[in-house]
């Protein structure tokens, strides 16, 4: 049996403009809660999200997490609750691409074959990875990277956030999906080494010293 299997799991895929928990032992979800109200507290949804399951938080085992590309400041959330989750209850965290979750949310939805992504990137650009989506499996066929508007919309694609790409099916990474993938994963990571997915160079520009006066 996968080492994974057999605990309650927490999912939290706040990458977004549609913030989600799932609630799931082992690949069976038990319940989804989700909101498009970006001030709700992340812990208004697990709370939500454990009463629905009838589970207490002292039952979670292990919390997967979205990590992105996407919304920084939701990204941001999940990491900081899960960190905090685990510091507190010593739980396992597994940290996902959103790009994964979406390209597992699309195969659920019935897609088939090569199957673009897109995730808004701001700035005018998107996220664009390229996945083959079959009734076995999903494989990654090529990697996030970051593409202008242009380009964005030549492709057929699915993906969250992007009303400017008309050729963009809309589609946010399903929590409850991010918890199934889970279920069969066993790369757990310590929360501090946890970062968001963010293809972007860090720009940093040391001020000038102080005049003298």
């Amino acid at each position: 049996m996968n080492a994974a299997l057999s605990m309650k799991i927490l999912a939290l895929e706040f990458s977004s403009s549609q913030r989600a928990v799932a609630v799931a032992k082992d690949e069976n979800v038990l319940t989804t809660v989700a909101t498009d109200n970006l001030k709700t507290s992340p812990l208004t949804l697990i709370d939500e999200a454990l009463q629905k399951a009838r589970l207490d938080r002292t039952t979670i085992e292990a919390i997967a997490l979205g990590i992105g590309p996407g919304s920084y400041t939701g990204i941001r959330s999940a990491i900081a609750t899960a960190q905090g989750w685990q510091l507190a209850r010593n739980v396992k965290l597994l940290p996902i691409s959103s790009a994964e979750v979406l390209a597992a949310t699309t195969r659920a939805n019935g897609q088939r074959g090569e199957t673009h992504l897109l995730i808004d990137a701001q700035r005018n650009e998107c996220y664009h990875a390229t996945w083959n989506l079959t009734d076995e499996n999903q494989t990654e066929t090529a990697p996030l990277r970051i593409i202008d508007m242009g380009e964005a919309t030549r492709h057929e694609s699915f993906g969250p956030d992007l009303p400017k790409v008309p050729n963009c099916q809309p589609l946010c990474p399903d929590a409850a999906i991010l918890a199934q993938l889970a279920a069969n994963r066993t790369d757990f990571q310590p929360g501090e080494t946890i970062e968001p997915i963010y293809l972007r160079p860090t720009e940093f520009v040391k001020a000038p010293p102080p005049r003298k006066l």
